[in-house]
């Protein structure tokens, strides 16, 4: 897996990866996190995670576990 972008958003179902993306931008990998979670939030098992790569911390996840 390849970075473009210190913003990682992360799908999980059920544990497995399903789709992720990069962004350069928090605004943006926010917004994308919105989108995913209306997107997919009706999945049975879906986990969203927005990270920060250069701090290590997790920004923002849904549902909302921590």
């Amino acid at each position: 897996m390849t970075s473009s972008g210190r913003y990682p958003l992360l799908l999980t179902v059920r544990g497995r990866p399903m789709q992720h993306g990069w962004w350069g931008r928090e605004e943006t990998a926010r917004d994308k996190f919105r989108r995913w979670v209306g997107e997919y939030g009706g999945i049975l098992s879906a986990r969203v995670i927005l990270a920060d790569e250069d701090v290590g911390d997790e920004l923002a996840g849904w549902p909302d576990c921590r």
